[in-house]
């Protein structure tokens, strides 16, 4: 087996492996494994901005606060106070980078209001900020000589010994050889797991690969059964759904029913902008019991230019499909959006195994608790992965060839394609369907444990189609696909009361003291 060695291993290229690897190049020699390409990232569709005060109006307490509700209890209040206080620094960092936030008429930067916020704090590039930040990043990294990208490569497992993470088993996929990629810091910025569900906002590759590495090398996980679901995604029959971003409702877009009515105000007086997992469940009751299969976004009162110059993308893609926004209602309904738990991480992005370290939505920090407030995401990327990048630097560690003494042809071999690929393909199929079914919106214990009996026989269905330590690379995904989703369902069996995006009618209230779930394989069933 091929060995590579270098200071610092990135696992994943979106804003937080991008953004490390940039700190990091200040330190040692950096590798970063590309799944795929650089355009395939749950970062690169990121639509809304990043969450930062940014005018006399606003303060810190006032976006501690809004975080903080948003998280309905679980949140880590220091981290939150810290990551809101450091978020200037890292804004400055990135239009340092060259980040063209965009600006208003008379130069200072347009600050967009989003769902759950109080005051104006979002910096955006108009309605692609995430393809913005990845094309700069990516500009600046292929500057450094430090940075070395591997694109097609994916990592299969972490390489562990008793002193913690060296690196990964990593397969490139042009070869279809195994590799060995050493070091003594290795990053997970794999991003989330909405592929688990049969309608996301995710691309298909964000398959939960870096939680089932994670949870395989013996790490803990936090509040895995928090996942988001965004309430406003272009209704259409495709798998992977077109995100309508909040700050559409924030410059005054309403929904309504297709009768013309509308009702969140019902469900909570912040109505449109009231946090995601309240709008979200609300359309999701308000379709059940009418049968909807969706609803509409009202913007008709706004100019197409204004529109056109406001939400270049969006509009774009709405006329694509027929619908003018500024004359039209758009279809929309909620859909998988982001992984609120991950790796349990303190604020700098340490992991419970020495030498792993975690950032962005693969890991849980204790920054969104239950739920995250709108384009927190990315701010919280920018600063753990910094700040990781900074710590690892400190921590003079190193692996000896006792460490390595595991390293050997690891008993896997890869196949491109194989026959069975066809029946592997309806096992996921399977687990999506499952887990749209009864790990979604609202969840009830009788679905829970259905899901958890459906995703069992499908694992145990795909161990019998491994023939002799041979699988293809669908196989390999399929495996991290059932692990992360029997992950989620577990915790959500733990989690006995209703909070944030889990919301169960078996337990319809909060329990007084709030509780982080917390799994790993040396304490869970799975």
């Amino acid at each position: 087996m091929e060995k590579i060695e270098t200071d610092y291993l990135v696992i994943g290229g979106g804003i937080a492996g991008l953004f490390f690897a940039l700190e990091a190049s200040r330190f040692g020699q950096v590798a970063v494994l590309l799944k795929n390409t650089f355009n395939t990232s749950s970062s690169w569709y990121a639509q809304g901005g990043i969450s930062c005060v940014g005018s006399s109006e606003d303060t810190f307490e006032s976006h501690i606060s809004d975080t903080l509700k948003a998280g309905d209890g679980l949140c880590d209040a220091q981290v939150v106070k810290s990551f809101v206080e450091e978020a200037p620094q890292r804004i400055n960092d990135l239009i340092r980078y060259g980040v063209p936030f965009s600006k208003d008429e008379k130069g200072n930067y347009d600050l967009g209001l989003e769902a759950g916020h109080s005051h104006r704090r979002i910096y955006h590039v108009k309605d692609h900020t995430g393809m913005a930040i990845i094309e700069t990043l990516k500009k600046e990294v292929l500057q450094r000589s430090r940075i070395t990208l591997w694109e097609n490569h994916l990592a299969v497992d972490l390489i562990i010994s008793q002193n913690g993470c060296f690196g990964a088993y990593v397969y490139d996929k042009e070869t279809n050889r195994l590799k060995a990629f050493l070091s003594a810091h290795t990053l997970l910025s794999t991003g989330g797991c909405g592929a688990l569900y049969l309608h996301t906002t995710n691309p298909s590759s964000a398959t939960g690969d870096g939680i089932a590495m994670a949870y395989r090398a013996g790490a803990i996980l936090k509040n895995m059964e928090m996942i988001q679901f965004h309430p406003t995604c272009f209704f259409q029959l495709t798998t992977q759904k077109f995100l309508i971003s909040e700050a559409v409702r924030g410059e005054g877009a309403k929904i309504i029913n297709p009768d013309g009515k509308s009702f969140l105000q019902a469900f909570d007086p912040r109505a449109e902008l009231a946090p995601r997992d309240i709008v979200s469940r609300a359309i999701f009751m308000e379709m059940k019991a009418h049968h909807y299969p969706y609803v509409f976004l009202d913007i008709r009162g706004r100019q197409r230019k204004w529109l056109e110059e406001r939400f270049p993308y969006i509009f774009s893609f709405c006329l694509s499909q027929g619908i003018d926004m500024s004359k039209d209602l758009v279809p929309v309904a909620p859909a998988a959006h982001y992984q609120c738990g991950g790796v349990a991480t303190d604020a700098w992005g340490r992991t419970s195994i020495p030498g792993l370290w975690a950032a962005g939505e693969v890991a849980c920090t204790g920054f969104h608790g239950a739920n995250r407030l709108a384009s927190n995401s990315l701010l919280e990327a920018v600063i753990v992965a910094g700040r990781a990048a900074r710590l690892s630097a400190e921590e003079k560690r190193s692996y000896s060839s006792r460490d390595l003494f595991n390293i050997k042809e690891k008993d896997l071999v890869l196949e491109r394609d194989c026959k069975r690929d066809a029946e592997i393909k309806k096992a996921i199929a399977k687990i999506r369907e499952v887990m749209w079914e009864n790990v979604g919106i609202v969840r009830c214990v009788p679905g829970l444990k259905k899901a958890q009996k459906e995703i069992e026989f499908l694992i145990d269905f795909l161990k019998s189609q491994k023939k002799e330590e041979a699988m293809s690379l669908l196989q390999l995904e399929a495996q991290n696909i059932a692990l992360t989703a029997s992950i989620v369902v577990e915790s959500a069996l733990r989690r006995k009361e209703s909070r944030g995006a889990h919301w169960v009618s078996d337990y319809p209230q909060k329990q007084d003291v709030p509780k982080d779930t917390l799994i790993s394989f040396a304490s869970s069933s799975v």
